[in-house]
């Protein structure tokens, strides 16, 4: 079952009386349960990508459907719902609410989508366990690390247990052994919840360990590696 269907998808960006097209025509389906990842250099697009699937986005020209849902037909209030409820998102940047801790942060997405408080408290302090931070719990984001950061990032993309994770370099600001770590975590979540993850990255690391490897090069899929780890 797919749970990502794009077909014909370009993005074009204006700049003054400048076009840049980000994407150029990408068609491209991603299985429920898949493993993969993007990369490509800085320029080519994945970003844009990730961001179109992720209803953040919206294309020039094409069709994207989401868990069955066709983007360019659907309300905002209704996309809002959708990315709250079937979409984990793991930025770079962190995004991190910074006047809550990490606690707080994770427990947010369950608050909005309505998860009863004992749950909340319950899954919070399991998944922050699970990514080394439950001693950091009560930490505010000006008082970690930017690798310490990334990890309550990536706890709050999961802990509201989406059926799609896009990871924009999710291992970007960690060390070797802390993003092997996160990666095995993804991965066991990606095994056992059956959890999709799309990663855009540039880390060896990450494309090694995806099971599918798709090579974005200009705005275009220009190699799509399906047994990639496997090869």
């Amino acid at each position: 079952m797919a749970i990502v269907e794009i077909e014909h998808v370009t993005k074009v960006y204006e700049s003054g009386k400048v076009q840049v097209r980000a994407l150029r025509g990408i068609d491209l389906t991603i299985e429920k349960g898949e493993f993969a990842a993007i990369a490509g250099p800085s320029g080519s697009g994945k970003s844009t990508l990730l961001n179109i699937i992720g209803a953040l986005d919206t294309p020039t020209e094409g069709t994207v459907r989401v868990a069955g849902n066709d983007l360019s037909q659907m309300s905002a209030p209704e996309l809002s719902a959708l990315r709250r409820n079937n979409i984990g998102f793991i930025f770079q940047a962190y995004n991190l609410i910074p006047v809550l801790t990490a606690f707080e942060n994770v427990e947010f997405i369950m608050m909005v989508q309505g998860v009863p408080a004992e749950e909340r408290r319950r899954r919070a302090n399991d998944i922050l366990d699970k990514v080394g931070l439950a001693e950091l719990a009560d930490r505010r984001p000006i008082d970690m690390s930017g690798g310490q950061q990334q990890r309550v990032a990536v706890a709050r993309a999961i802990v509201g247990r989406p059926q799609l994770i896009l990871a924009d370099e999710p291992t970007a600001n960690l060390d070797s052994k802390t993003g092997a770590e996160l990666i095995d975590l993804m991965e066991r979540l990606n095994e056992q919840e059956q959890m999709t993850f799309l990663f855009s990255s540039h880390d060896r690391m990450v494309l090694e360990r995806s099971h599918r490897l798709m090579i974005l090069r200009d705005g275009q899929i220009v190699e799509d590696n399906p047994n990639n780890n496997h090869a």
